[in-house]
């Protein structure tokens, strides 16, 4: 039977992919569509981008599919031909990356229940009656109106280190939750211009079409997310609102769009936006960490995390054996919480 999952070990992948020097092209794509066997369409794919030499992650579901892969950028062409052939996927757009580099090492193809965890129901109302869709010159019009709401539609530590300007950057980190926060915060403002952005459009597509079905009548989204409006504004020359980076799922945590460092270290709150992760394997929380505290508590987040790594190997494997990661996010907690009421123009 032909395989349709890589087994290698991590380590020896990661290790593959930094010894790597070929050009690599990232990019990502989504596409709401009814596909009849999500389990054959992921082993067509996985299949069909193994021979492309395509690395990465992707959901599949009956909803649909969720991509966020790179390809040798020799066989871009190819992989947009075959996705071309498919015929399930018109008029797709491809959000190529704002900056390149090693972002994955590895294929990953799975079939999921959805391709956004959003916790709602989609038999409550219409996923495809969407907000308008706004092109980077009429986004930047409408947001810069006084009675236009913009909302981050991505996570906390998302936005911490670079969001549009005025924009309303709810505390959460789950998209899951920020759903329901969203739809509650803009109750006194349901007639408002309501704008809401996320990083490649597809968290969006959902979040809009519900509002809409919750009674929000002017319900817009940014076209492609971030990342297309950034290639927007550049190509057209026009001013871009986003200030900092934008972040992304991937091994390179972030595409800058700006030189602006709008994050502290949360370890000691000096200006910094590199994301990182604790090398204490038990813990491996996401963080921001500056250069300084980074070599002080050897990339880890805590005096505990660095007494671990401390340890000898074999009292850290007895230590890890049958535990869990603890993992998520750790963030400074100054972005807007649930209880702040938003205005029009909430600056962060």
């Amino acid at each position: 039977m032909e395989r349709r999952h890589n087994k290698e070990d991590h380590r020896v992948l990661r290790a593959r992919m930094a010894e790597d020097n070929a050009s690599r092209t990232t990019l990502s794509f989504y596409k709401y569509v009814h596909l009849e066997n999500p389990t054959l369409t992921r082993n067509e794919l996985y299949a069909a981008w193994e021979q492309l030499g395509v690395l990465g992650r992707t959901y599949v579901a009956s909803e649909g599919i969720n991509a966020q892969i790179s390809v040798p950028t020799d066989r871009f062409d190819a992989l947009k031909a075959h996705l071309d052939s498919l015929g399930w996927l018109p008029n797709l757009r491809l959000n190529v990356a704002v900056e390149q580099g090693k972002s994955f090492f590895k294929l990953i193809v799975r079939v999921k229940e959805k391709i956004v965890a959003d916790g709602l129901s989609d038999d409550m109302f219409d996923v495809t009656d969407c907000g308008e869709h706004l092109k980077a010159d009429q986004f930047n019009a409408l947001t810069d109106r006084e009675d236009t709401v913009l909302i981050d539609m991505r996570n906390a530590y998302e936005s911490e280190v670079g969001h549009f300007e005025g924009a309303i950057c709810p505390d959460v980190n789950t998209f899951r939750e920020e759903i329901a926060l969203v739809e509650d915060m803009l109750q006194e403002k349901k007639d408002a211009n309501i704008v809401m952005y996320c990083t490649g459009g597809i968290r969006c597509e959902k979040a809009s079409a519900y509002l809409k079905h919750k009674g929000f009548p002017n319900v817009h989204q940014l076209e492609g997310g971030i990342i297309e409006y950034t290639r927007q504004a550049k190509e057209s020359g026009i001013r871009n609102k986003f200030v900092g980076k934008n972040f992304v799922f991937d091994e390179r945590l972030a595409e800058r769009i700006t030189n602006d460092v709008i994050a502290q270290c949360h370890t000691c709150g000096t200006s910094c936006d590199e994301h990182v992760n604790c090398a204490n394997p038990m813990c491996n929380v996401l963080m921001i960490q500056c250069q300084s505290c980074g070599d002080a508590l050897k990339q880890t987040c805590s005096e505990a995390c660095k007494a671990f790594i401390g340890l000898p190997e074999e009292e850290q494997k007895a230590k890890r054996k049958g535990a869990k990661a603890r993992g998520g996010f750790m963030t400074t907690g100054k972005s807007l919480r649930p209880s702040a009421a938003p205005t029009s123009r909430t600056r962060q």
